[in-house]
């Protein structure tokens, strides 16, 4: 491990230790960049570090201690269409949510993840009806296109209100 790595890592553990999650987070996100760019593998600290901030789709299962994989395939859920994906801490909450019966609206930063949710809700639960609101006609397409490629088979789709009721 490169100095730079190894002193990010300590950076961004003291962030952790004491109570600075966010800022750890954000300086991790910058470590997991500089991997990418210069085409590194992650350590197991690196590793542990995704582990403790909660973005756990990030873990490297090759390069990964056997707990920190372990808790990568425990956040592994079906998303509907035998496709299983990882979610994160927060997304694991709001399905948590979800899933218990609660009534919850989500606003989220785009690239959050809240489509895994939903569709790992529908896949697990399989509820009578869901209502997905969504603010532009191009996210109400694309929404389409998804749900009807996992579930078409269970639920009628229904994007405009010309279309008659199931």
């Amino acid at each position: 491990m490169d100095d730079y790595i190894f002193n990010k890592c300590q950076e961004i553990n003291d962030l952790l230790i004491s109570g600075k999650e966010l800022e750890g987070r954000n300086e991790l996100i910058k470590l997991l960049d500089y991997h990418a760019q210069n085409g590194i593998d992650y350590t197991p600290i690196v590793n542990h570090l995704i582990r403790e901030t909660g973005l756990y789709p990030y873990i490297d299962s090759d390069t990964a201690n056997w707990d920190d994989k372990f808790v990568s395939e425990v956040f592994k859920v079906d998303i509907g269409g035998g496709e299983e994906k990882t979610l994160h801490r927060e997304q694991s909450f709001l399905l948590k949510e979800l899933l218990e019966g609660k009534d919850i609206a989500v606003s989220a930063p785009t690239s959050f993840g809240k489509s895994f949710v939903i569709d790992a809700f529908i896949s697990l639960k399989h509820p009578r009806n869901v209502v997905i609101i969504v603010p532009t006609i191009a996210l109400t397409d694309e929404t389409r296109r998804r749900l009807y490629r996992k579930f078409a088979n269970q639920y009628k789709i229904i994007t405009t209100p010309d279309v008659e009721l199931g």
